[in-house]
């Protein structure tokens, strides 16, 4: 299977790029910084933007699945990055695509009409990383694509221990945080095939 990855150089796409090409995958990963992806006989990386359409649809050409590791930068990087990538997989005929989130974009349990961060669920002060994400949710919402969001509560640095919990469009009940290696490994068990939550945000926490 080909898969493209953009924000393979993150703290959760670096634990993902790991995983996939321990588990036989072929990878194209576009990344600014080619040097952090390292090297890999099954990996080939594109050196360019997100925001560039062409970088964009080169990345994707032949692939089966687009997985989204990207994160925010106070730039609204993903409600722009977005519709680039949503246009290239449409022009490709890739259906899938995999994205990582954040908690704050699922639905608050005590009112689902709102994001949890428009409530007093979130306790981040401020909500522009998630408004971003919220943005790239709607987009891919509104789009024909096959998309799964994974969502993750606060995000520490640490190994995957693959016991963790899921919960459709919230965040499951009392969860407090999910290290970036589980929310590498639940992304991966998503490009695998996982298919509970096409077309739906995936609440993440141990």
């Amino acid at each position: 299977m080909n898969i493209a990855v953009f924000g393979a150089t993150g703290r959760v796409g670096s634990r993902l790029l790991v995983m996939l090409l321990n588990g036989g995958y072929n990878v194209r990963a576009l990344t600014r910084s080619p040097e952090k992806a390292g090297t890999h006989p099954a990996m080939q990386v594109i050196q360019g933007n997100v925001l560039t359409d062409q970088d964009v649809q080169t990345t994707i050409s032949g692939a089966d699945i687009v997985v989204s590791a990207l994160g925010t930068d106070k730039q609204n990087t993903l409600q722009r990055a977005f519709p680039v990538i949503i246009e290239a997989m449409i022009q490709e005929n890739v259906q899938r695509i995999i994205s990582t989130g954040t908690a704050g974009i699922l639905n608050a349990r005590q009112n689902p009409d709102a994001f949890r961060f428009e409530t007093d669920e979130s306790k981040r002060r401020s909500t522009t990383a998630a408004r971003d994400h919220a943005n790239a949710y709607e987009l891919l919402r509104q789009s024909s694509l096959d998309w799964t969001i994974a969502c993750p509560t606060y995000l520490p640095e640490g190994e995957a221990t693959g016991e963790f919990r899921t919960a459709a469009d919230v965040l499951p009940k009392d969860g407090k945080n999910i290290t970036t290696g589980d929310t590498a490994l639940f992304l991966y068990q998503l490009a695998a095939g996982e298919e509970s939550f096409y077309r739906r945000r995936a609440g993440l926490a141990y």
